[in-house]
């Protein structure tokens, strides 16, 4: 006669969802295990984290293959020497910096992130209308002499007007806050400062005098640059291809989410994301919209080779380094630049 055990019906349920539970959980281990992460080195108070907050809540990311970690910094050196060091794996930063780095050996690319660019701010009641109203005026410029954006304006100011900004002219220089701050209280004629600085004063009434955009096509350019991209080394980049898709792809889809969603921007105000609120906040909104690249990719490419040898002109060594031209690489061209 042979031994019938028996089990309670509930214990056989115990282990039925134990089971249940540990497959559901090993499957989720292989999904995250399959998703590259990419380590983003940005300002800790940069703009750059709208988008790359918007990515993350809007789970593009994931979407991708891929889980972006957000590593913050306190100033741009310190995100350029975390991605030399290998401590991230991806910057913002400009193309002539991407270019000098090419010139001296070190293979970084850059893929397009934004073309919002600053302006020079004047008061509406100011009496300045053109270029030729500056003379006399004492100017803040964000940054140094050889700030990209100062060196374009001069350069347009020369070119169709024969003025020279820098010598009829007071020239202040100093980090952007502090000239927004002046600029408000009355203390400067005129603001050359950087694009989110200059949509705030235009919700407090400031008006632009002449865009960095307006003096990029003055001086041979057909249309708008991106002047920061995200950067990366070719050889992480090499090795981590389907992850280099997947963060552009990732990077295009929330453009496109905050170009038409007002929603998402006011989510990301609520959220402290941004600061700002209001008619800064909208401000914002739409000058941010304005820089999302739509440009034909080669057809850019082009106009930076024109813009740099501008640059490297009136910047020299000190700016651009030892090549006078831009380095063959410095725009990404490999796997998801078509996107």
């Amino acid at each position: 006669m042979g031994l019938t055990l028996e089990y309670p019906t509930m214990k056989i349920r115990n282990i039925c969802q134990f089971l249940m539970a540990f497959t559901l959980l090993a499957a989720s281990q292989v999904v995250l295990a399959e998703n590259t992460k990419v380590r983003v080195g940005v300002l800790k108070f940069g703009t750059v984290n709208w988008e790359l907050k918007a990515l993350k809540n809007a789970g593009f990311d994931t979407d991708n293959g891929i889980e972006v970690e957000i590593v913050p910094f306190a100033g741009g050196d310190a995100t350029k020497i975390a991605l030399q060091g290998g401590e991230v794996d991806v910057i913002v930063s400009d193309w002539l910096w991407v270019s000098r780095q090419r010139a001296d050996g070190v293979a970084m690319t850059f893929s397009r992130y934004s073309s919002s660019v600053g302006s020079l701010m004047v008061g509406a009641d100011s009496g300045l209308n053109a270029l030729t109203d500056l003379k006399g005026k004492k100017i803040g410029v964000a940054g140094g002499p050889l700030d990209k954006s100062w060196l374009l304006l001069q350069g347009m100011a020369k070119e169709q007007h024969g003025i020279d900004l820098a010598a009829e002219n007071e020239i202040v220089f100093g980090a952007p806050p502090l000239l927004a701050e002046k600029t408000l209280s009355g203390e400067l004629d005129a603001n050359l400062n950087y694009w989110h600085y200059c949509a705030r004063l235009e919700a407090k009434g400031f008006e632009r005098l002449v865009s960095v955009e307006e003096a990029t096509n003055a001086l041979g350019a057909s249309g708008p640059l991106s002047s920061l991209g995200y950067v990366f080394d070719e050889t992480w980049a090499g090795e981590n291809a389907d992850a280099v898709v997947g963060f552009i792809k990732a990077s295009k889809q929330t453009k496109e989410l905050m170009k038409s969603s007002d929603e998402e921007w006011d989510r990301l105000g609520s959220s402290g994301t941004i600061k700002d609120e209001g008619a800064a906040l909208i401000a914002l909104r739409d000058r941010f919209r304005e820089g999302i690249p739509a440009r034909d990719l080669n057809e850019e490419i082009r106009d930076a080779e024109i813009i740099y040898r501008v640059l490297a002109k009136a910047g020299g060594e000190k700016l651009v380094g030892d090549s006078a031209v831009l380095v063959d690489g410095t725009y990404w061209e490999g796997p998801g630049s078509e996107l």
